[in-house]
């Protein structure tokens, strides 16, 4: 069953606001139905999943996302083409390394697209084809491209409209100059993310409470001028459900289903609900098959075209690669392969702590990747029409996962044809 999208219930209606909220225009902007959870039942299951966390930091996440609700993907599902063994460009050795080099790193998928056709695919363990990978941070690319898909559709004007044009409790305050570009690139001022070791610190309740959703629009606070300074924010991600679903009055989910993946044949999957009547996350979260990311990447190297339909906005793939100026390597929901420096991470330059090695340069000037938690990655290099996709869990501490290692192995074979 559809979530329905409704437009008769003020904000200040809904469980887990902030009392002093303003009303929200609901003619133009609607929002989620109040939820059947008393305040009481949603501080109870707040606690409980607090109580479950496995790392207070938020890094690891939960054990499991209780409730799922299902993402529908395509009707069909269409099949991506595949070169045979005698049909291969990058030599059978190559492939070879690359993907031991996968298997070593505790992977659960690993494919290498070229020029149209997969080139090579192995899954590892239990995982097969079909199974969902849990996003963690690759989901953040995809709610870029949601995003992308909404201004094509004509429901958003542009990256640099305001937040608050459809975060109408934004008005007025400081919160007024954060626009949709500054969100999906960390540039909000938004509270960065960092430890949180207590059940009433706001990274744990915008995680994990049942209304995280209000809770970030409400209550998170703001600690830098919109702008002014890229910090890497979960929050910024997780506005996007609630932004998507304002501007469209489509529930995000149904929303993925119909302007995404079904337009790229794409499998569906499941994604964390914040409670059953509520909103899902969009900053993480979502289980999809491998296929499914690959397809976001091959959208993205496209230039935001699929089979001569324009998904997304002519230019707008140029501007989700485009760095700032307060951290040169990070675009909107993807990194930037240059300029080189050894260790980088998704934290502000200036953070210690959370970097992850770089051996060499990438041997592409214009690489470009999905970068989540427990490296997983999805390389994207334009020139040469290549997806690198590696997926699983964590990789074991030593050796040290290099991020240049599997795209240098094939670009390097790649370069002597």
């Amino acid at each position: 069953m559809k979530r329905t999208i409704v437009r008769l219930l003020p904000l200040l209606a809904l469980l887990g606001c902030a009392e002093n909220a303003p009303e929200t225009d609901t003619k133009t902007h609607p929002v989620p139905a109040s939820s059947n959870m008393s305040p009481a039942d949603q501080e109870a299951l707040y606690l409980k999943r607090f109580d479950a966390l496995q790392d207070r930091t938020g890094g690891a996440g939960l054990s499991g996302y209780d409730p799922l609700k299902l993402v529908d993907g395509a009707p069909t599902i269409l099949p991506l083409n595949t070169r045979t063994a005698g049909e291969r460009v990058i030599d059978a050795a190559t492939l070879e390394q690359a993907k031991t080099y996968a298997e070593a790193n505790n992977s659960s998928a690993f494919i290498v697209w070229l020029d149209g056709q997969i080139e090579a695919e192995a899954y590892f363990g239990e995982t097969a084809q079909d199974s969902l990978i849990v996003a963690k941070s690759l989901a953040k690319p995809l709610s870029v491209i949601a995003i992308g898909r909404a201004i094509e559709q004509g429901h958003i004007q542009s990256l640099d409209q305001k937040a608050s044009d459809f975060f109408h409790e934004w008005r007025g305050t400081p919160k007024d100059a954060i626009t949709l570009r500054h969100l999906l690139g960390m540039r909000s001022g938004l509270l960065p993310q960092g430890p949180a070791p207590t059940a009433d610190h706001i990274l744990n309740k915008a995680y994990l409470h049942p209304s995280h959703d209000q809770i970030i629009i409400n209550e998170y606070p703001l600690i830098n001028e919109p702008g002014e300074r890229y910090d890497y924010s979960n929050a910024n991600s997780e506005l996007i459900a609630p932004l998507i679903e304002r501007a469209t009055g489509i529930a995000y989910e149904d929303w993925l289903t119909q302007e995404i993946f079904s337009p790229l044949g794409a499998a569906g999957g499941s994604v964390w609900m914040n409670r059953t009547d509520g909103t899902p996350h969009s900053g993480c979260c979502i289980l999809l098959p491998a296929h499914t990311y690959l397809r976001l990447a091959i959208l993205l190297l496209q230039d935001g075209i699929w089979e001569d339909q324009q998904l997304l906005p002519q230019g707008f793939v140029s501007q989700v690669k485009t760095p700032s100026t307060q951290n040169p390597h990070v675009g909107l929901g993807v990194y930037v392969g240059t300029p080189y420096i050894e260790r980088r991470g998704a934290a502000h330059p200036d953070v210690a702590f959370g970097k992850t090695l770089h051996s060499e340069p990438y041997a592409a000037d214009d690489l470009f990747l999905f970068d989540g938690n427990s490296n997983q990655v999805v390389y994207i290099v334009p020139s040469k029409r290549l997806i690198i996709l590696r997926t699983g869990d964590r990789p074991p501490q030593t050796p040290e996962w290099d991020n240049a290692a599997l795209p240098n192995m094939i670009l390097r074979d790649l370069a002597n044809k």
